[in-house]
């Protein structure tokens, strides 16, 4: 089932860490991309927990990256070569969006892993997402934009009522 959502993952974190790249050497790239592809992996574990699901992302695709581009001001460096910008196709704004919430909210990240468990996606060891919900200093400074709350705001907050819903179903509304 990982293999399924495996062209979602790669163009949505791919996505990410390009429009929110790392800061420093290839060190930091490094592991500014495991951080994002983390958060890309829980979110669109989340977005599409069953085998189904998964089958039918890859049928119909997530959508693109146009209205995250758009958003981020990413759309004016796109340039005419459609093909060297064929992988964004596979980019899922939602999956995008939810994985901006938990690079930004530590919590959320950590009750997000733990909702996996119920799925059919995790190995059920939190430990496969260190560095998404207890990054290091290393961690931090590496991807400083890609945690940036202010910077993510935009793109976290398409999403986010979705991403409550999906951890906290049936919850009472309180007016």
């Amino acid at each position: 089932m990982q293999a399924d959502l495996s062209p979602v993952i790669a163009a949505t974190a791919q996505w990410l860490t390009r429009a929110f790249p790392a800061s420093g050497g290839a060190l930091a790239s490094a592991l500014c991309e495991v951080q994002a592809r983390q958060a890309v992996t829980v979110a669109a574990w989340l977005r599409y927990p069953t085998a189904m699901d998964a089958a039918l992302v890859g049928v119909a695709g997530p959508g693109g990256s146009a209205r995250l581009d758009w958003l981020t001001g990413a759309d004016a460096s796109l340039g005419d070569d459609v093909d060297a910008h064929a992988w964004r196709t596979w980019v899922d704004e939602v999956v995008a969006s939810w994985a901006a919430s938990l690079l930004t909210d530590p919590e959320l990240a950590a009750l997000a892993v733990a909702a996996l468990a119920e799925g059919g996606h995790s190995t059920g060891s939190p430990a496969e997402f260190r560095r998404l919900i207890a990054p290091d200093a290393g961690d931090q400074r590496a991807a400083a934009l890609l945690r940036h709350p202010d910077l993510l705001a935009p793109v976290a907050e398409l999403h986010h009522s979705q991403l409550l819903d999906r951890l906290h179903p049936g919850r009472t509304l309180i007016a």
